[in-house]
């Protein structure tokens, strides 16, 4: 589903490293107030996506790292309500949770361009065959996912 909101090109660092500045631009643009908007009872705020963002990039690079690793031993999922219950996004500025996103996009960019090339076809095993993949399907994961959020915030939550 995440894949496909990118282009087919073979430039995943670069769209990783590009999504840095557009990203932190597009936030900044929203008024402070709005951040902690939700447009249904039971929906996460602005504050709760960029950290459920930040959140799902160390996981889904923690998964490559052991899938470049060979590691053979299914992964456990991981309970993304939960994930962001216990965050409290709300409470922290955005200027940190932005200071976060840059520091954990930069180590995963550090991660994907120094992994040994063939490692990028590794196949890993999640939690059943449907979160099967590879190393390289899981970097475009990563920038896809960020993607989608963004388009949700932006037909969901701005005026």
């Amino acid at each position: 589903m995440y894949i496909r909101l990118l282009p087919d090109d073979g430039l995943i660092l670069d769209h990783l490293s590009t999504q840095v500045a557009r990203t932190k631009s597009f936030i900044a643009s929203i008024p402070p107030t709005r951040l902690l908007h939700r447009y249904a009872p039971d929906k996460w705020s602005i504050k709760d996506i960029l950290v459920h963002i930040v959140d799902d990039e160390r996981i889904f690079s923690y998964r490559a790292l052991r899938f470049a690793r060979n590691e053979h031993r299914n992964l456990i999922g991981f309970d993304q309500d939960e994930y962001a219950r216990y965050a409290e996004a709300d409470m922290r500025s955005v200027q940190t949770i932005l200071e976060e996103y840059d520091a954990v996009r930069q180590a995963t960019i550090a991660l994907f361009a120094n992994l040994p090339g063939d490692s990028l076809g590794r196949l890993g095993h999640g939690t059943g065959t449907a979160n099967d993949a590879t190393v390289r399907a899981l970097a475009y994961h990563i920038a896809g996912h960020e993607l989608h959020h963004l388009d949700i915030i932006r037909e969901r939550y701005l005026p």
